[in-house]
């Protein structure tokens, strides 16, 4: 483990996806709000995977705000993003654990040309209500696009508290090069980024992008994706990806690694896997 003391001394869990999951508990996540709209259908479910995962040994369980934004939830997103944070919560269930809220793209996370023009606005109104529903930090996650990825960390840092700030490079792995992610991380850390990650790529080539996030005295990681995508339903897991996704996360582990969680594809038992990787301390409470 890297001996700055910015950096932890050991690996942290995130957890994994809550699209995923409300999908394979039945629960309709249709576009554009996406897993959000759970929070007006179904919230008890969104609590039973928050708590699944706190129970699996996540200890930052990411709130379902990743879609609750002005711009889908025109009438009710302020209330949906603190009902997402109270269940997120709520989930830890008394257990050592933080709560973080989500800043996604405003638009597709896969689609950077799509990307507004102006998203200042829009990124500042979240991180605002973030920050007044009682996140401990902001993630700043699943961008493509490195303009609006800046921005979004921008307005979450102006809330004062820490943010973490992961990029993608897409599901093929053909949206952003390490090459082009590493000027962005550099200004990142130089803006405040308390962590660097990478997400929603690829498990199998996340240690191409590990290097990038070197050097900038800051905590890295990743949480990538396991499984199939599935045009209409998002992702079809694999149940026997667990084992083979811990295996790989070891290695980002021995490369300095010490932020590791799981993303599309995945559930609980990819998390419950992650407690065997060396550095991680065992958390599973049930």
């Amino acid at each position: 483990m890297p001996s700055n003391p910015h950096v932890p001394d050991r690996i942290v869990l995130l957890d994994g996806p809550l699209g995923t999951e409300l999908t394979a508990r039945g629960v309709p996540t249709p576009l554009p709000g996406w897993s959000a709209g759970a929070l007006l259908t179904h919230p008890e479910e969104v609590l039973a995977i928050h708590t699944a995962y706190a129970k699996a040994g996540a200890e930052v369980l990411t709130a379902n705000t990743f879609r609750t934004q002005p711009r889908w939830f025109p009438e009710d997103w302020e209330a949906l993003t603190h009902l997402a944070l109270r269940l997120a919560r709520e989930g830890l269930a008394g257990r050592q654990g933080r709560v973080a809220g989500s800043i996604a793209p405003l638009e597709d996370c896969y689609r950077p040309d799509l990307s507004p023009k102006e998203p200042r606005d829009e990124h500042r109104l979240l991180a605002r209500a973030l920050a007044e529903g009682g996140a401990d930090l902001i993630l700043v996650e699943t961008f493509p696009h490195p303009g609006e990825a800046l921005i979004a960390l921008q307005e979450a840092l102006a809330t004062g508290l820490p943010v973490w700030f992961s990029l993608t490079a897409g599901p093929e792995a053909d949206l952003l090069s390490p090459a082009e992610m590493r000027p962005v991380f550099a200004e990142a850390a130089g803006l405040g980024a308390q962590a660097l990650l990478v997400n929603c790529l690829p498990a199998r080539v996340v240690l191409d992008y590990l290097p990038v996030l070197q050097g900038h005295g800051l905590p890295f990681g990743a949480y990538a994706n396991a499984g199939h995508a599935d045009e209409g339903m998002g992702w079809r897991p694999d149940p026997l990806a667990a084992d083979r996704y811990a295996a790989l996360a070891r290695e980002w582990g021995d490369a300095g690694a010490c932020i590791l969680g799981s993303c599309c594809g995945t559930g609980p038992a990819h998390i419950r896997a992650l407690n065997r990787v060396p550095g991680v301390r065992p958390q599973v409470l049930d």
